[in-house]
């Protein structure tokens, strides 16, 4: 058997050194970021979704290991392993296939079977089913069997529950069950159809019929919600003939005078036993699979979500629109702190609506406010239009459509409560409007990842693995971001690497007490933060206060001592990088030798690159260099909208079946799967991610229902 790591090496395609490696870190203790970050020469400079691709079939195959020494001991207990058993259970590469191999020697229920073998008729079904060519007549071995006294009266009852034993042995083969799935995944259809007189949102399931083998993850999730809220009838089939004839030539020898008793048996095996719990089987793996993929494309939507560029440094009004509590009004300065809050009503009438505009005029003038920041909710269309009003009496301010999933959710937890107590509900959902535009990372982390809306079904998944999942993206974009030790709130520092909870509210206690930290050294003082969390969270955190300007970079401290005999090397010295001036840096790395200053350094390679990218730009942002967000200073309708008018949108979610861009009408429209490009693809994330800002052409508008189609491959063709 191949061991773990050349198991991973191999389906991985990484050295086995690296891998090796990466299990030494991982047990050690330290976390997926700093493994990332800072051990790239242990790795080979893999990035963190690789690691955790590792981590998560390193847990899986370890769990698998465990299974099939559980698996042996319990059949050794029955004096049943033998060698070749045991050979068997070593070689099974999945947990499904042990559990197939461990069948027939787990503890069953009472079954028909059972009874049958408390009656005594097990020797004469193990009799049968051997099948040798020199068998007398089966109902003479059946009748050595009867005895009325174990309820046995004719040879019919015995025959019978030999036929049961045969039965279940034929459902127990692993050999049988194994080609019996394949069957059904590869030849097998999934069917669904109405279980109401009613229309519904699953009315495209009411006639459905799809081979297992193309059903999409979307489908199979519809479907399964479609049977759990009882409009639809679903079913697994596959040929019956196709699938008897499998079980026949595996459990069936030829000229026997059992050889039709056990077709038989096999063909109740399959009725009553074998094809029920396949079905079943097979419609719990196509869920996971499709629920597996939905987490994926959550993950891969959430990343570029919370990785927009902020509009940082603006004093920003934030509104939360609504019809009967009005329309909440915050405005916060550059750096999120509330500086003003009220209620306006500009949809209760054209009266209201000026004196909201009136207002909001006056915030922006007593604050200098630069930008708007609109909550997409209920009344934001309406919000818009006053906004669009009021900017036309404001020169230089611009809005901007935020989402506002999950800011609800936020407002009313007790995180908000203890951020802001002094205001309401509402007025919460505001500043968390108006921050979400400066930093949408520093807000949203504040918010379960599962109410952000980037996902679908998300409620129908496995609730513990989609929230590592998303967990681990936000760990993952905190990390790469970096986070100001001195304004970053608790629930930003519990997401960096090597804090939790307990000691990222001890950082900020410690800084209320001390005043802000001068130094990453200062660390140290903070209660329950000790040298293990020290090492993983220190690189990731920024002193910008600091005197050394190396706190304030992703240059971790154990590095400290590279980064200046690197800038020695050059030539260069430490108030040069303060003041800016080693733009150079990279030539006279590149003419000295990158192997030789890594030497000299005492770093690898991937190190030294990092250490200069830091020191070239200090407290560097990546979020920065990606396209900055659309500001808007005017207003469409869905009625303006007409077949071909070209418009620039931000693509708002990423799903299986298309894309759903924002254009600026309120009302997302789908660019279908079908219509993003001009080759086949088999996800849209192939071509767009969240917070892309895309050009899209107008199909069709149904204002009825809402509906927009846009197309992004025909654009081309019309500007052509």
């Amino acid at each position: 058997m191949d061991s773990i790591i050349c198991i991973l090496a191999r389906e991985l395609n990484k050295k086995e050194e690296h891998v090796k490696n990466v299990i030494d870190l991982i047990d050690a203790g330290n976390t997926i970021p700093f493994i990332a970050r800072y051990r790239k020469e242990m790795h080979g400079a893999m990035d963190d979704t690789s690691l955790r691709d590792l981590s998560e079939r390193l847990s899986y195959l370890r769990s698998l290991t465990q299974r099939r020494e559980e698996v042996k001991k319990a059949i050794s207990s029955q004096d049943k392993l033998t060698e070749e058993l045991s050979l068997q259970i070593d070689a099974a590469k999945t947990l499904a296939e042990v559990e197939d191999i461990y069948r027939p020697y787990k503890q069953k229920r009472r079954t028909r079977a059972t009874v049958a073998k408390e009656k005594g008729l097990e020797p004469l079904a193990v009799t049968l089913f051997g099948q040798s060519r020199d068998l007398p007549d089966i109902s003479g071995l059946a009748a050595e069997y009867v005895d009325a006294g174990k309820g046995v009266d004719s040879v019919q009852d015995a025959l019978a529950g030999a036929s049961d034993i045969i039965a279940e042995m034929v459902s127990d083969s692993a050999e049988i069950r194994r080609l019996l799935r394949e069957l059904i995944i590869n030849k097998g259809h999934l069917s669904s159809a109405a279980a109401v007189d009613e229309d519904s949102v699953y009315s495209l399931y009411y006639s459905f019929d799809q081979p297992v083998s193309r059903l999409q993850g979307h489908q199979i999730l519809a479907v399964n919600r479609g049977e759990k809220e009882g409009f639809l009838k679903v079913l697994v089939y596959v040929d019956r003939q196709s699938a008897l004839t499998l079980l026949w030539n595996e459990s069936v020898k030829p000229g026997s005078s059992a050889s039709d008793f056990v077709r038989g048996a096999a063909e109740d095996a399959y009725d009553r036993l074998l094809f029920p719990s396949m079905e079943r089987e097979v419609r719990s793996a196509l869920t996971e699979t499709a629920s597996d993929g939905a987490i994926r494309n959550f993950a891969l939507n959430l990343k570029p979500l919370l990785m927009q560029p902020p509009v940082r440094g603006h004093v920003t009004i934030g509104l939360d629109p609504g019809y009967r509590n009005g329309c909440k009004v915050a405005v916060v300065d550059g750096t999120g702190k509330v500086l003003d809050t009220t209620v306006v009503y500009p949809t209760y009438g054209e009266r209201q609506k000026n004196e909201a505009i009136d207002t909001l005029l006056k915030l922006i003038e007593k604050h200098g406010a630069e930008h708007v920041s609109i909550g997409n909710g209920t009344a934001s269309r309406e919000t818009e239009n006053m906004v669009c009003e009021l900017i036309s009496h404001a020169p230089g301010v611009s809005y901007m459509i935020v989402n506002e999933a999950g800011a609800s959710v936020y407002s009313a937890s007790k995180l908000a409560a203890e951020e802001f107590p002094q205001f309401d509900v509402n007025l919460r959902s505001a500043v968390s409007i108006a921050r979400r535009m400066q930093d949408p990372l520093a807000e949203l982390v504040k918010i379960d990842p599962k109410a952000i809306g980037v996902g679908q079904y998300q409620h129908d998944m496995p609730q513990k693995r989609l929230d590592e999942a998303l967990s681990a993206v936000v760990e993952d974009c905190v990390n790469a971001v970096g986070v100001d030790v001195n304004t970053a709130s608790p629930s930003l520092l519990q997401r960096v690497s090597g804090l939790n909870a307990t000691t990222a509210k001890n950082i900020v206690l410690y800084r209320e007490e001390n005043g802000v930290f001068a130094s990453r050294k200062e660390l140290m003082k903070v209660s329950k933060l000790g040298p293990k969390a020290y090492e993983q969270c220190a690189g990731f955190l920024r002193v910008p206060e600091s005197k050394s300007v190396l706190d304030r970079t992703g240059v971790h401290p154990e590095s400290y001592a590279a980064a200046v005999k690197l800038l020695t090397l050059c030539g260069y010295k430490q108030t040069d990088m303060a003041a800016g001036n080693i733009a150079k840096l990279p030539e006279r790395v590149k003419e000295y030798g990158e192997s030789k200053v890594a030497q000299e350094c005492a770093v690898g390679v991937p190190t030294l690159r990092d250490i200069v990218k830091e020191l070239l730009k200090p407290g560097r942002d990546p979020r920065d260099e990606l396209p900055a967000p659309v500001l808007r200073t005017d207003v469409l309708d869905m009625k303006d909208l007409l077949p071909g008018m070209i418009l620039s949108g931000t693509v708002r979610n990423v799903i299986d079946f298309g894309v759903f861009v924002d254009i600026g009408v309120h009302q997302d429209g789908l660019v279908h799967i079908s219509e993003i490009a001009d080759k086949f693809i088999r996800h849209p994330s192939e071509m767009v991610s969240v917070g892309d800002v895309i050009k899209v052409v107008v199909l069709s508008v149904d204002t009825q229902k809402k509906r927009i189609s846009l197309s992004m491959k025909q654009v081309k063709d019309l500007k052509d």
